[in-house]
């Protein structure tokens, strides 16, 4: 793998699950302070693992959302951080600058404009994943919000706006054709992933579960931004044995340039080897 991709954002990628079309729709980025990110860590884990530290010593991750595209029908999972942008916070724990604005242009190089979009569906209900889905006027003016119902019970009221047009999910619930939910709970408590399925071949949308490729390598580092550590870290421990199954490809919205991948076992730990 070419190193660089660890510490820029991810480009438009396509890739196919069966019969399902699946694409990286980038919307910009965000930056994160590496140790503020991943308190478990310390200067000798950057120290060994200075690939994925950009220049300014930030970990690099996306906003954007996961295009699923089944036939003439189109699902998008999540929805970026809008046409906005925050600079670094100095006393902010972990977030640096973030991004967004990119998305509705990348759905067009997709062939899509957002009137195609039927469902739009949320792995959390954070800022930089609702974002295009809160902006007046509308951007996706013929979508239905789906939201895990664990997740809406704990709701913003910028999002609990969205509420006319929302259809509330439970784990196991069909989204879409050949996509369920599946409950990922810790990073929020409603936190959710979505498997998307198609002639045997798998892939599991996992949110922010995991920040970082390295979180295979260390189930153990849960992020600052985790409201559960420990139900974080039993979910995505969860999270990497499904994974590990040789029918099952990952998408990692937050992975920089690596967003699709396996994880493969090397003794003892697990690794993301990008597609």
């Amino acid at each position: 793998m070419n190193d660089s991709r660890l510490r820029r954002p991810s480009a438009v990628r396509t890739l196919r699950v069966g019969e399902i079309r699946v694409s990286y729709v980038p919307d910009g980025a965000m930056l994160l302070k590496p140790a503020g990110s991943l308190p478990a860590t310390v200067d000798r884990h950057w120290s060994r693992y200075g690939a994925y530290l950009n220049d300014t010593r930030r970990l690099v991750a996306n906003t954007g959302g996961l295009l699923v595209e089944h036939g003439t029908r189109a699902l998008l999972i999540d929805a970026g951080f809008g046409p906005r942008a925050v600079p670094e916070d100095p006393d902010h724990p972990d977030r640096g600058a973030v991004h967004g604005g990119s998305l509705p242009g990348n759905l067009a190089l997709l062939g899509r404009s957002p009137n195609d979009i039927e469902t739009v569906a949320f792995t959390h209900l954070h800022p930089d994943h609702t974002g295009w889905a809160c902006v007046d006027p509308p951007l996706f003016t013929r979508a239905t919000f789906v939201i895990p119902k664990a997740e809406w019970d704990h709701c913003d009221p910028m999002v609990a706006a969205l509420e006319a047009r929302t259809r509330l999910v439970l784990a196991g619930d069909e989204i879409f054709p050949g996509v369920h939910a599946v409950a990922l709970p810790g990073h929020t408590a409603g936190h959710t992933g979505f498997v998307i399925a198609s002639h045997g071949v798998r892939l599991l949308a996992f949110g922010d579960a995991m920040l970082s490729p390295l979180q295979i390598r260390h189930p153990e580092w849960s992020a600052t931004s985790d409201a559960d550590p420990a139900r974080s870290e039993l979910h995505r421990r969860r999270l990497i044995s499904e994974l590990l199954r040789p029918d099952t490809l990952g998408f990692g919205i937050h992975f920089a340039d690596v967003v699709f991948g396996r994880v493969r076992s090397h003794g003892r730990r697990a690794a993301w080897h990008p597609l």
